[in-house]
C-alpha cells in the first residue's frame, strides 16, 4: 500500500532571514509604490522653494543634507533605533516611551501630520501585506505611531538587521524629499540621481551617528526647515501636504 504522507505543517516565520530576503522586504517597504503617501510631503520644502531659498541641485543638497545630521533625518534615525532596541529587548515600557517622544517632537502641525500619517499608514500596510504576530501587540492598531518607529518595529519583527534596515530608512527619507525637489525646483531626473549620490555620505554619515548618540541627546538644529514648515499651512499655492 502506498504510504499517504501528512501535509507538512505551517511553520512560524523564523526570527533571522538571509540577505535575500531582507533586502526585499526593505525594496518592498520604502518603495515609493509603498502605500504611505510619501510623494505628498515635501517636509518644508515647497516653501523653500517657493521663497528662493532653494532654487539648485546645489542647493537641494545641501538643504537635506542639513536636515539629515542636524534636523529631522538624525532625529528619526536615533527613534528608529531606539525603537528596535526596545523590541530587541522584549521591552514594552521603553517602546512606548519611544512612541510618546516620536509624537512630542514634531515642532509644526504639518510634520506631524507627515510622521502620524505615514505612521498609521504604514503599519496598516503592513498588517494586511506582510503580518506578523509580534505586530499585533507591539504597535497600537488605532494611535499616534511615528513613522520612523514603525518601521524600526516591523523591521525588528521580521528578522530584519538594524545597520541595513535603518540606511535604507534613511535613503528614503533623503530620496523623497529629492523627487519633491525634483517637481517643485524644477531638476532633471538625472540631476535627481546626482543628488542622491552627493547624499550617499551624509545618509551614512547619519545613521552612524543614529546608533552611536544616547537617546537623550536627541534633538535637532533646523530652525528654517521648522520656520518654512509653519509657513506652508498658508501657502496660497500647493502641491504637497506639507
Amino acid at each position: 500500500m502506498k504510504k499517504v504522507e501528512a501535509p507538512p505543517m505551517l511553520m512560524p516565520m523564523p526570527t533571522a532571514m538571509t540577505t535575500d530576503a531582507s533586502l526585499y522586504r526593505l525594496m518592498a517597504w520604502l518603495s515609493p509604490s509603498f502605500p504611505v503617501g510619501a510623494f505628498s510631503y515635501s517636509h518644508g520644502l515647497e516653501y523653500a522653494v517657493e521663497t528662493g531659498l532653494v532654487r539648485t541641485r546645489e542647493n537641494l543638497v545641501g538643504w537635506i543634507a542639513a536636515v539629515l545630521r542636524q534636523g529631522s533625518g538624525l532625529s528619526d534615525g536615533m527613534l528608529f533605533v531606539a525603537a528596535w532596541r526596545a523590541r530587541d529587548a522584549d521591552d514594552p515600557m521603553a517602546l512606548g516611551l519611544v512612541l510618546e517622544l516620536a509624537a512630542a517632537l514634531r515642532p509644526t502641525s504639518e510634520l506631524a501630520l507627515e510622521s502620524a500619517a505615514q505612521g498609521a499608514a504604514f503599519v496598516r500596510a503592513i498588517r494586511d501585506a506582510w503580518p506578523h504576530p509580534v505586530l499585533l501587540s507591539a504597535l497600537p492598531e488605532d494611535g499616534d505611531v511615528g513613522y520612523a518607529p514603525a518601521v524600526a518595529v516591523c523591521a525588528h519583527a521580521h528578522g530584519l538587521n538594524l545597520r541595513a534596515a535603518l540606511r535604507a530608512f534613511l535613503h528614503a527619507f533623503a530620496a523623497n524629499l529629492i523627487s519633491a525637489g525634483v517637481r517643485l525646483i524644477p531638476l532633471g531626473q538625472t540631476d535627481g540621481q546626482i543628488a542622491l549620490r552627493l547624499l550617499e555620505a551624509e545618509v551614512e554619515a547619519t545613521a552612524e551617528l543614529a546608533e552611536r548618540l544616547p537617546l537623550e541627546e536627541i534633538g535637532s538644529a533646523t530652525p528654517m526647515l521648522d520656520y518654512c514648515s509653519a509657513q506652508h499651512e498658508t501657502q496660497y499655492t500647493r502641491l504637497f501636504r506639507t
